[in-house]
């Protein structure tokens, strides 16, 4: 299948307009596959594992893990979005957002798109050989959660759920990468990255909630419908919650809970702003902006497990 002479060949929320126009036409549908254009989601799977790797006590003496893992955050998501298109090529053709991609549109075939996935998939493995080996074993198992994310749209309401397993996943790999062990504030502060997930998830979801409904994918954000808002306030709380708890486990003191403020405030301003209105035409607008201030959300908290990581 291929599209239509007038349809958009660049998604509306691609971030980099003038970059695809400068590359060589033969290289920007595999830019957009791998959505190196949107850099928002590498920056969504990074911020987990430099969290536990700050949170760890590792900023000081791992550091080089916080560039390895920014490398494997790029190439794993760019891999994770193939795989996610070449599954959902069909249900991608049915959705005004995404039947301009690659490989639904037909611009990049199924062959090329598995070469590209497996060159994706080769930097990580370099990736993957720089961490010990209880860290090996922690990422590779996150392997069956990656490849049963796109099916969940079609099986649950809350394939949210499953993606905040797969990418809060470098948190545990990151802190086992700095201690070899498992820790009650690793599980707490991954508890909460689940939760911040499906916070942020939902939001993106609302842009696409009338397609969805038409061609039968489900989310999140269709569940809870005209209560979005305030299942998205909940996520939130339960993911501060459990941050406050992980940092409480590393210094039992009320001192180190203030780090948190600056990205409870955040998280606040998103849920409070957000518009969630089916009518309004703005929401789509309104909703893309609050998911992508979630790389400044990360960016805070990282800040925050920095501070507390270096004093605990």
């Amino acid at each position: 299948m291929t599209i239509a002479a007038d349809e958009p060949l660049i998604v509306p929320d691609t971030q980099y307009h003038g970059l695809l126009g400068l590359l060589p036409a033969a290289w920007r549908p595999y830019i957009q596959l791998a959505r190196i254009d949107r850099p928002i989601g590498s920056w969504l799977l990074y911020w987990p594992g430099a969290w536990a790797i700050l949170l760890a006590g590792g900023g000081r003496s791992h550091w080089p893990l916080l560039l390895w893992f920014a490398l494997g955050s790029w190439a794993m998501r760019g891999a994770g979005c193939v795989y996610n298109d070449i599954v959902d090529r069909d249900l991608d053709r049915m959705v005004a957002r995404t039947r301009a991609r690659p490989v639904a549109s037909g611009r990049v075939s199924l062959k090329a798109a598995w070469a590209w996935l497996m060159i994706l998939c080769a930097i990580g493995l370099v990736v993957l050989v720089q961490l010990r080996w209880e860290a090996q074993l922690v990422a590779l198992a996150s392997l069956g959660l990656v490849a049963g994310y796109p099916f969940m749209k079609r099986i649950t309401w809350w394939p949210q759920a499953w993606l905040g397993l797969v990418f809060a996943w470098a948190l545990p790999t990151g802190w086992v990468a700095v201690t070899g062990t498992i820790h009650p504030a690793m599980l707490w502060l991954y508890g909460g990255a689940i939760a911040w997930v499906i916070g942020y998830d939902t939001i993106y979801a609302l842009q696409d909630r009338e397609d969805d409904a038409l061609v039968g994918i489900r989310s999140s954000a269709l569940r809870m419908g005209e209560h979005a808002r305030a299942g998205i306030c909940g996520f939130y709380a339960v993911a501060i919650l459990c941050w406050a708890i992980a940092f409480w486990q590393m210094r039992p003191q009320v001192i180190a809970l203030l780090p948190l403020l600056p990205v409870a405030s955040h998280l606040a301003w998103q849920a409070i702003t957000l518009e969630t209105s089916r009518t309004d035409t703005k929401t789509g607008e309104n909703a893309l902006a609050r998911f992508r201030s979630n790389r400044f959300a990360g960016l805070l908290m990282a800040l925050a497990c920095g501070v507390l990581g270096t004093t605990a």
